[in-house]
């Protein structure tokens, strides 16, 4: 990876900077309406910037609240997009942004009060304008993190604390912090100049599928643009009581092990990831007999978890890389996508 930060696309500092916060949302009225409660609070007042909610194909009643919702607001717009996927709905607001950065924030998050004013503060900070800007995700509970969950997966649940600025994948952070999507701010026309969110990626429906955040920064930062992070521009992130057990835990590291092949696929690395398979397919077979052990357990979950992710990552590798017979008409990344649904379901009961 290489930052040069001088592309011919840059905007000089001190040109002003217009910004449309994002929502995404699907069938969670209770959490978007405290979500965009956040927003109507925000410093810089609600004629400095525009709300796009996008209805991720929400059903008839949650639909009809949504536009309750949005409607109380003066500077708010609602969309809807009929195919569920979060890559697909981030696109949809991007599309109908007008701002110069599209600042997605998660519905089930609430944007600190100076939350706009600072992503504008930020922006023209710089000498020249970033494509990618994250920052801080503070958790609320909704109920007290468990004790056997391990201190290392905080990040799985969507927060990042570390106080500080600089540009990711260098020294200026610690090393292995990302862009998360629950506080991610996109520049429109870089976003757009590279078809935005990959939508092989990102959640839809049942699959856990990650990345498409990290994907979108690096991609833009390897093409020599800059990628961000500053703790100023923060959200507090709910962290919802259901994901706090075994089974959601296993479940979304099986798919984070299938993430990161695709997102490192994506990006040209085969390199990585053929590096990485032979430490992650012994893993899968020696802690294999653990996959008899209950998902709503808490035994051994230390081991379960990594467990977990080798299975995600070794059934992506085999339905990407390896050679296979498939349906001709059924592109490979389909076929791997369909199977390693399957598979996730088996593996996590």
């Amino acid at each position: 990876m290489t930052f040069s930060g001088r592309l011919s696309g840059d905007m000089p500092q001190g040109q002003g900077v217009s910004v449309t916060a994002c929502i995404c949302t699907h069938n969670r009225t209770h959490y978007l309406s405290h979500c965009l409660e956040s927003l109507r609070h925000q410093t810089v007042g609600l004629d400095a910037f525009e709300i796009i909610v996008v209805d991720s194909n929400s059903s008839p009643a949650a639909a009809t609240e949504m536009q309750r919702l949005v409607a109380e607001l003066p500077n708010a717009r609602l969309l809807r997009v009929e195919e569920i996927g979060i890559s697909r709905a981030r696109n949809a607001g991007a599309a109908a942004a007008s701002g110069d950065y599209v600042a997605y924030i998660d519905d089930d998050a609430l944007a600190a009060p100076d939350w706009i004013e600072q992503i504008m503060r930020v922006v023209e900070e710089q000498p020249v304008r970033p494509a990618v800007l994250s920052g801080r995700a503070l958790p609320v509970w909704e109920a007290p993190l468990p004790d056997w969950w391990p201190e290392s997966l905080r990040g799985i649940l969507t927060i990042t604390e570390w106080v500080g600025r600089g540009e990711y994948r260098t020294s200026e952070v610690p090393a292995g912090l990302g862009p998360y999507g629950a506080n991610l701010i996109v520049e429109r026309a870089a976003l757009l100049s590279v078809s935005g969110f990959a939508e092989d990626l990102g959640r839809r429906g049942g699959m856990l599928l990650s990345d498409e955040d990290v994907h979108l920064a690096w991609k833009l930062q390897d093409s020599g643009r800059s990628a961000r992070h500053d703790s100023r521009i923060t959200v507090h992130h709910c962290i919802q009581a259901q994901r706090l057990s075994p089974s959601w835990l296993l479940q979304r590291l099986y798919w984070q092990g299938a993430s990161s092949v695709l997102t490192r696929l994506m990006l040209g690395h085969p390199g990585l990831v053929w590096g990485e398979f032979p430490r992650r397919l012994g893993l899968a077979m020696l802690l294999a007999p653990l996959a008899l052990i209950p998902a709503s357990s808490t035994a051994l979950i230390g081991l379960r978890w990594r467990l977990a992710y080798a299975q995600g990552y070794v059934r992506m590798v085999i339905g990407e890389l390896l050679p296979r017979p498939e349906a001709p008409s059924l592109p490979r990344k389909a076929c791997g996508l369909a199977e390693n649904a399957s598979a996730a379901r088996e593996a996590m009961g």
